[in-house]
């Protein structure tokens, strides 16, 4: 199974992560801003009807206008989504996977004309299909790409606890794996959290409920917790 996950560690040694997308999405994604773009051209080519010359040279101005800064404005000011990157649950993000700037964006549409050599987007499709990341030449020289939008999660309701702080010999696996205990509690049966609390029993010298208990609030503690 192909891999798309992209990960970045900031700074302060946060861990992110983001889903690639490929050129499918991508091209649908594409279809649906054309289409939303021809409508809108199509409409104003109505307005101008009997407007003359000056309607011509008016619908050209938007057309001019939709074909480069559409994308800008949206990517920009609408979360890294056109419509129809919104409609696949696309965004494009900086490479660093922080919102894109005014700068990448134009960059990364502006080279839409190399992508679109020789003809119907080649160069671009097949950039994305070489790279690891699916990034068209455009996304290269912004330093951007395009990830699926995650879904906001609700917070999870976790259990009464007194937060304990984690034994010096707990690695970081470990503690991954105690949170994540903490966060599915409602998910996993007790039977079975206790079974998964038993695997640490060599670290927190602690069986069944009492291992659970103080995992639990290792958990806690882990998540911001400290009493």
């Amino acid at each position: 199974m192909l891999d798309t996950t992209y990960n970045v560690e900031t700074p302060e040694g946060i861990d992110l992560r983001a889903r690639a997308a490929g050129p499918v999405p991508r091209i649908l994604a594409y279809a649906v801003d054309v289409f939303y773009r021809s409508l809108i051209l199509t409409a104003v080519g109505f307005a101008l009807l009997f407007a003359g010359i000056a309607g011509d040279g008016i619908w050209l101005v938007c057309a001019f206008l939709l074909e480069w800064f559409y994308p800008v404005f949206f990517e920009v000011l609408r979360g890294g989504q056109t419509p129809g990157k919104k409609a696949f649950g696309l965004m494009v993000v900086n490479d660093n996977l922080t919102p894109i700037s005014w700068g990448a964006s134009f960059v990364r549409n502006l080279l839409r004309f190399a992508d679109f050599l020789p003809f119907a987007y080649a160069t671009g499709i097949i950039s994305m299909t070489l790279g690891r990341h699916f990034q068209r030449l455009g996304d290269l020289a912004a330093a951007t790409l395009v990830v699926y939008r995650e879904e906001e999660r609700a917070p999870v309701a976790l259990p009464d606890t007194t937060p304990l702080p984690p034994p010096q010999n707990l690695r970081q696996q470990d503690q991954q794996a105690v949170v994540s205990l903490l966060e599915r509690h409602q998910d996993l049966s007790e039977a079975r959290q206790q079974e998964l609390a038993n695997l640490l029993e060599p670290i927190t010298r602690k069986k069944g409920s009492d291992a659970l208990s103080y995992l639990r609030s290792v958990g806690s503690w882990l998540l911001g917790g400290r009493g």
